[in-house]
């Protein structure tokens, strides 16, 4: 556990970040943000996991998203 206190993701999950980055903009403006077709076309939290899950360069792409708006550098939450 030592290695995941400066990880900001840690104990977070895929479900919580996408809902929190709706929460945040909206379907529409996180279409604008990170350009994945999950959040553009007919977008759901749960097809969204769906894709999420097996993509894993999408959701290493929402993941940095989610740390950059949420997380200051230093790994606390603004």
């Amino acid at each position: 556990m030592e290695s995941q206190k400066n990880n900001p993701l840690h104990g977070v999950t895929l479900k919580t970040i996408v809902e929190e980055l709706v929460a945040q903009f909206g379907w529409e403006e996180l279409g604008k943000k990170i350009k994945i077709k999950c959040f553009i076309q007919n977008p759901s939290v749960k097809s969204s996991l769906t894709f999420l899950r097996k993509t894993d360069w999408a959701r290493e792409k929402v993941e940095k998203y989610y740390v950059w708006t949420f997380f200051k550098q230093d790994g606390t939450r603004k």
